[in-house]
């Protein structure tokens, strides 16, 4: 199982720093895998709506990420890259880059799925039946520690 936090989130959504390098690599620091949100436009930038941190290229080298490309200028410069990255805006799923399947909150699950955001549309208790690659959340701290104490 791949605990993913969703934009470097581990205990609730806070948009003041989400997608921050330094909450991005605490969250790395702790166990977990990251999902983050890049844009390319004569270099490397961090942020959901808007490019807000400039990174350089290693910082996306580093383990545990999957990179949601958010403009088409970075998806192009990944896709020879080596990363595990994805684009997608309300699609019901698309294939990551490492062939798994990022799959829209509350669409239909496989083994090989991430479960995205299940906070937000079911109750926390339904994801202890669910068998899924990995699980992609603000609040993954809690549904980490959840799924191991149930083993």
């Amino acid at each position: 199982m791949r605990y993913i936090s969703h934009r470097g989130n581990l205990t609730g959504k806070n948009e003041k720093s989400e997608n921050s390098p330094h909450r991005i690599e605490y969250a790395l620091s702790q166990g977990y895998d990251c999902e983050i949100d890049v844009y390319y436009n004569d270099g490397w930038f961090l942020g959901h709506d808007e490019e807000e941190y400039e990174i350089d290229f290693n910082f996306l080298k580093q383990q545990g990420l999957w990179i949601h490309a958010k403009n088409l200028n970075a998806l192009v410069r990944l896709y020879e890259s080596g990363t595990n990255y994805f684009w997608h805006q309300e699609d019901d799923f698309t294939l990551t880059s490492w062939g798994y399947i990022w799959a829209y909150p509350g669409k239909p699950l496989t083994s090989k799925s991430i479960l995205v955001k299940p906070e937000t549309h079911m109750e926390i208790s339904e994801i202890d039946s669910i068998t899924v690659y990995g699980i992609c959340s603000d609040i993954i701290e809690l549904i980490r520690e959840r799924k191991e104490h149930a083993k």
